[in-house]
């Protein structure tokens, strides 16, 4: 074993205060585990498009009590070059040593002069959000890993000032990591203190009246269904819902309650194969007319509508059009922005030209999209929706709740569905219709050589669909920053973009189509041969 890992996993099982990674470190020591160990010591986890991330575990590439400690010091190092007297808020959700981890964050960054505000409970990551703009505070940490399996959890951070409450990005993500470094290279563990101030209810009651706003005066019943999915969403729906005058929830009862296990969602995304099997069988059994489902942190809104016999999932793309057409279409305002990421679809710009209103795009994670100036409404393909972005400055998934059942709610009003709506849009902007395609690789080197081919040898089509431009992102482009991305505009309205993953081993490209045929079998006939071509041609255009 390399003399240099065994002795960095000494010194830090000399300091860690956490029983259950020192026996984890002690175990790997003694079995003489080199791979292990340089797995743990080789690395160091780092901000990517969700914070810090990873799964638990000793060592700087995992999440444990000595990288949040660290983490938490060199915030607030960073904080003091910002301002005078920083101020941060804590919060943290329901997943294995979460409450310790915010406890030690907040003790950490109060031994370091900062006012510290913990929430006083696992809580959904938007109220985290909300109240480092309602407290005005410097900066705000999360503790979560959202979606992720049960053995993850992570450090999501946010700036508040200037920032506004957003996610940490460029250049401000790097100077944090140097102050964590500064941090790491002193040794041992920063000095910690108990003078913090735990949030009142007052707080949380705040979120509560801002989100049930959003209900807008609409009464009606309709019988729904909603999974908090293990999560923490549950409690403040009820409450948002309850305020805001709408009809309670159907609550799929095996997965009611909070479990950092995920029992029966290992990997708690509603984007995944099966994990809302039983919000649908809930919604068979039950004759609901809509199913609702949050991730574990509540950050994310999944939506489901009656397809025949059984039920459908709505995309991430075709939730995000018939939001940015609800608030689009009933807007209080004569100006502001509507935006999108680059990967999520390109509908969202012909919902903005139909209403006036100003269109954007940015870089994939809300951390970019949260910036849009004059934003009205954001969103991303991956079940992101930011609907109101004078509350909160991130994805919501609560508050994109609250707008779909209010317009649910409306529409039945009316005796129309979801359905009914999503077929307006269509009428209006033509058939967009999206697919995702993902070549999961074992050496990292594979994904910088294919992007490389990519850009020494342009293709000339795409499959059966010609290639009319080509947009390399990887020095920057139309205000974006740089960016190892790849945009090819093709024939007849598609579009494909090709980037390597933020968090995982994988190539992911992102297929958009379109159609304005005159009726919508034609459209659809359209859009599914555009499609299958497109699948054919990109797996042709990544192999080689």
């Amino acid at each position: 074993m390399s003399g240099d890992v065994r002795a960095a996993a000494e010194a830090w099982l000399a300091i860690d205060p956490d029983p259950d990674t020192r026996a984890e470190l002690q175990a790997l020591l003694d079995a003489d585990d080199e791979a292990a160990l340089a797995d743990r010591f080789g690395a160091r986890l780092e901000f990517g498009t969700a914070g810090l991330r990873g799964p638990l575990g000793a060592g700087p590439n995992r999440m444990n009590r000595v990288v949040v400690m660290r983490t938490s010091a060199g915030l607030a190092r960073f904080l003091a070059t910002r301002t005078d007297r920083p101020t941060v808020v804590v919060g943290h959700d329901a997943r294995h040593k979460s409450d310790r981890f915010a406890r030690d964050a907040a003790e950490v960054l109060a031994a370091a002069g900062v006012e510290v505000t913990l929430l006083p409970r696992a809580l959904p990551t938007p109220i985290l959000a909300f109240a480092v703009r309602d407290l005005g505070a410097s900066a705000g940490v999360m503790i979560t890993a959202s979606h992720n399996p049960a053995p993850d959890n992570g450090y999501k951070l946010y700036l508040g000032d200037a920032d506004a409450g957003s996610q940490l990005v460029s250049p401000d993500d790097a100077r944090v990591l140097a102050e964590i470094d500064a941090v790491a290279a002193e040794g041992g563990l920063p000095p910690t203190s108990r003078e913090v101030t735990i949030a009142g209810e007052d707080l949380i009651g705040r979120y509560i009246t801002a989100t049930a706003r959003l209900a807008d005066g609409v009464r009606g019943d309709i019988r729904w269904v909603y999974t908090p999915m293990h999560g923490v969403g549950l409690a403040k729906v009820r409450q948002v819902v309850a305020a805001a005058g709408l009809p309670q929830p159907i609550v799929v009862p095996s997965q009611a309650e909070p479990d950092p296990d995920f029992p029966t969602a290992p990997f708690p995304n509603p984007e995944e194969p099966g994990t809302l099997d039983p919000a649908f069988e809930a919604a068979r059994s039950s004759r609901a007319a809509l199913a609702l489902a949050n991730d574990p942190d509540a950050d994310r809104l999944a939506v489901a509508v009656p397809d025949g016999d059984g039920w459908r999932r709505l995309s991430g793309n075709e939730t995000g059009l018939l939001l940015g057409w609800t608030i689009a279409s009933q807007a209080h305002t004569a100006g502001g922005t509507l935006a999108t990421s680059i990967v999520s679809t390109p509908g969202l710009a012909r919902i903005a030209d139909h209403f006036g209103f100003a269109y954007a795009q940015t870089l994939t994670g809300f951390k970019w999209i949260s910036r849009a100036p004059g934003l009205l409404y954001g969103f991303e393909e991956a079940l992101g929706y930011l609907v109101d972005p004078k509350t909160v400055r991130d994805k919501d998934g609560v508050s994109a709740l609250v707008v779909v059942l209010r317009e649910a709610v409306r529409l039945a009003n009316e005796g129309r569905t979801i359905e009914d709506r999503l077929a307006d849009i269509e009428a209006a902007i033509g058939r967009f219709d999206s697919d995702q395609i993902s070549l999961r690789v074992q050496d990292l080197d594979e994904i910088t050589a294919i992007m490389t081919r990519l850009r020494e040898r342009p293709p000339a089509a795409v499959g059966s669909l010609r290639v009319e431009s080509v947009n390399d992102l990887l020095d920057g482009s139309d205000g974006l920053p740089p960016s190892d991305v790849l945009r090819y505009t093709l024939a007849g309205g598609a579009r494909l973009v090709v980037r390597p993953s933020g968090t995982e081993p994988k190539l992911k490209a992102y297929l958009d189509v379109w159609s304005d045929a005159a009726t919508p079998e034609e459209r659809r006939a359209e859009t599914d041969a555009k499609l299958a071509a497109l699948r054919d041609g990109v797996h042709a255009l990544l192999a080689g």
